[in-house]
């Protein structure tokens, strides 16, 4: 894996949804794909930051993105659906879909916890990427070959004291892959996890308050993984765990 390199335009037609497209991994990671070729359509809550995107998309020269102002924290299923009934109507299908958006909560003991910080964690990285990924499944199934990916985490796979809400949403997140992983084995769709590590974001920094983050990959040095995980060099990937920092180069 160390030494996956796309080839120039892989993604040419591809249309790929990314959430929480503004910021750190999200952000650079739709770039990316705009750059290989993709139509990216961003998903975000905050349209100011989701027109940046768009216009650093567009003046970088690669294909015009889509955005779409969407808080995760909404509960309603028809949000989500009409989220997919807008990417049909404008594209006709998705070739992939990244759950990249996610909220850490707090770090507190269970007895402590938060009953509001918990419900929000919940919302945002366990029933938006559940309802999102169940109206944008027909989609996935219209592309020649789609990929379907959740963001995980080390402590969803293994839990640690004190990351509450957010360990558990990772490993509910895991569930879900497996689970959708094995439905849709005979499908055009393949799903897998992935999980960044630590890496150099505002999440990582609200984390460990007290780490030097220069001694963190950048949300540039893991692309790699995004990329391959697109690419059909992965269409043989289905129901996989994987760690985005198994793709960094040794130097």
């Amino acid at each position: 894996m160390q030494n996956y390199q796309p080839n120039d335009n892989f993604l040419q037609d591809k249309v790929i949804l990314v959430t929480g497209a503004t910021d750190g991994i999200g952000k650079e990671v739709a770039i990316e794909y705009a750059k290989y070729g993709a139509t990216v359509v961003l998903l975000s809550r905050d349209t100011r930051k989701l027109e940046k995107v768009y216009d650093e998309i567009e003046a970088l020269g690669y294909p015009q993105p889509a955005y779409l102002p969407v808080n995760l924290q909404d509960n309603t299923p028809e949000t989500y659906q009409k989220v997919a009934e807008v990417i049909e109507k404008e594209f006709g299908r998705l070739d992939g879909l990244l759950h990249n958006a996610g909220d850490l909560g707090l770090l507190s003991p269970y007895e402590h916890f938060d009953d509001e910080t918990w419900f929000r964690v919940m919302q945002i990285n366990v029933n938006a990427p559940f309802l999102l990924t169940k109206y944008c499944i027909p989609l996935l199934k219209k592309s020649d070959s789609s990929s379907l990916v959740f963001t995980s985490s080390g402590v969803g796979r293994q839990g640690r004291a004190y990351w509450g809400a957010y360990a558990a949403s990772k490993f509910a997140n895991e569930g879900m892959m497996q689970t959708l992983a094995d439905e849709l084995e005979n499908s055009v769709i393949r799903v897998n996890s992935l999980n960044p590590g630590a890496t150099r974001t505002k999440m990582r920094a609200n984390a460990y308050p007290g780490e030097d983050p220069k001694t963190l990959p950048t949300p540039q040095d893991i692309m790699p993984a995004y990329l391959w995980l697109m690419d059909s060099a992965s269409a043989e990937a289905n129901g996989q765990a994987i760690d985005a920092r198994d793709f960094i180069k040794k130097s």
